[in-house]
């Protein structure tokens, strides 16, 4: 097992912070280098790793590649970075990848779009209650001024009672464990460390790429060596990438067409059938339990279950479709065509450590109640080491692509849909069945994207080194 540094490795990347409810992301922007890396220098000192457990709040930090620019990182050191990180999530390329259409255009978005101000870097805050955080808030509003940080957005989130999230379903229950983080997973969710922090091997049983200076910039006795033995200085190791994406949820427009779809002979809301349906488009049921031990009606329990396959339980998909959200997402060992060992390995080399939030008023939505009164949605946040075989992977090839395993027509009815498809372009949704197969036609997108970018969040020697250069 490879020993990790984990008093270097920010800590929201292996623990979820779920004592820390209440959240804070504060996008800025750097308006004086100097003064700004002397804030940086400071709030190293305070950054949240994986074995500091003991503080009242805890602080995380990432830098888009435009923030490190700000501060003066060498344009040859930046090009050490991997090109989706250094060209962020706003490219013509990125769009068609990850669906960024209609609505969800970039042109569009509150913040990290091009007619927005540039994110430069992120400063994460997580505490116990709201009181508390905007307690900090206010203090850390006098650093941003008398430090040449300017505050351009603020993401405000929460954790909702019992994990749900406001379309009505639990969260954050099929996760991967890091091998040697301290965190296990069940049998088939335990994950080589490279697979999401830089400077250890992966699932290929290699080093993903790590930026390494190839201009002397700074203290550079403060890092290690580059593992490539050419004399170079790591500035990756320890570190991660992290994707964020503000996505509203359509919570009323999602009951609707659920209710629309499966209501009684007669035009009545048949609840149980709309709630059924919804369970089959996500893959579990709204309190988490999994459809391939109970496919046919809701057990009515919280359950964290996440220890199951689907070859020997349901290789055919009459328990829990192929089209399901956490089906697609997380193939586990049914994975196209190939084996069961196969493709828990292929599936193995496509995780994401999700790290998710909602905003908005605390609501959680039901065939029968679903309408908020104000926008709701989640801060979608995954880590990775690799953007493009990791979150891209999985949005363009699994969410996006309508021929997905025996499928023909089925985006993701969650994160796939197009809200104005092609001329002549169907959007369904396949429910297997023994006899004749179930189509539900005319899938609708529930998801609209308000904002996204990509960070780099460094290890914490890292982070003060770049006060540095």
């Amino acid at each position: 097992m490879q020993q990790l540094e984990l008093d270097e490795i920010q800590g929201f990347l292996v623990r979820d912070y779920k004592e820390m409810p209440v959240s804070k992301y504060f996008l800025l922007q750097v308006t004086d280098a100097n003064k700004a890396k002397n804030f940086i220098k400071n709030i190293s000192k305070n950054i949240t790793t994986v074995i500091n457990k003991n503080e009242e709040s805890f602080i995380n930090i990432g830098f888009t590649s435009f923030g490190l620019s700000a501060l003066g990182l060498h344009q040859n050191n930046l090009q050490a970075f991997t090109r989706e990180f250094r060209e962020g999530m706003v490219t013509p390329h990125r769009q068609r990848l990850l669906g960024d259409h209609d609505s969800n255009d970039p042109k569009n978005w509150n913040w990290g779009g091009p007619n927005n101000e540039a994110i430069h870097l992120m400063l994460m805050i997580f505490d116990k209650s709201a009181g508390k955080v905007n307690e900090h808030t206010q203090q850390l509003r006098k650093e941003f001024e008398e430090n040449g940080l300017k505050e351009v957005f603020i993401l405000d989130g929460e954790t909702l009672p019992n994990d749900r999230e406001h379309f009505g379903f639990k969260d954050n229950i099929s996760q991967p464990a890091i091998i040697g983080s301290g965190a296990t997973g069940i049998r088939n969710d335990n994950i080589q460390p490279g697979e999401f922090v830089l400077g250890y091997k992966n699932e290929y049983n290699v080093y993903p790429d790590s930026p390494s200076l190839k201009e002397k910039q700074g203290d550079i006795n403060m890092l290690p060596d580059a593992p490539d033995d050419n004399g170079n200085k790591d500035i990756g190791k320890n570190g991660t990438y992290f994707v964020l994406r503000q996505l509203k949820e359509d919570v009323d427009g999602f009951w609707n067409f659920l209710n629309d779809k499966s209501k009684n002979d007669d035009g009545s809301l048949n609840a149980e059938e709309s709630t059924k349906l919804a369970a089959k488009m996500m893959g579990r049921w709204p309190g988490g339990a999994p459809l391939v031990k109970y496919p046919d009606k809701d057990p009515g329990i919280l359950s964290n279950d996440n220890d199951f396959v689907y070859t020997e339980t349901d290789k055919l998909g009459l328990k829990c479709p192929f089209g399901a959200h956490t089906r697609r997402t997380n193939p586990r060992d049914n994975f196209e065509e190939t084996g069961p060992e196969e493709s828990l390995n292929l599936t193995k080399k496509h995780r994401i450590m999700r790290r998710v939030r909602s905003y908005g008023e605390t609501y959680t939505a039901s065939a029968t109640q679903h309408t908020p009164v104000d926008e709701v949605g989640i801060l979608f946040g995954c880590f990775n080491a690799d953007i493009n075989r990791q979150f891209e992977f999985i949005q363009y090839s699994w969410a996006n692509y309508p021929k997905f395993k025996q499928l023909y027509a089925d985006p993701d009815p969650f994160i796939g849909v197009r809200e104005n498809p092609e001329p002549g372009t169907e959007q369904i949704f396949t429910i297997p069945q023994e006899t004749a197969n179930k189509y539900i036609t005319g899938l609708k997108s529930f998801v609209t994207v308000k904002g996204g970018a990509y960070f780099f969040f460094p290890s914490v020697t890292v982070v003060e080194y770049l006060s540095t250069i």
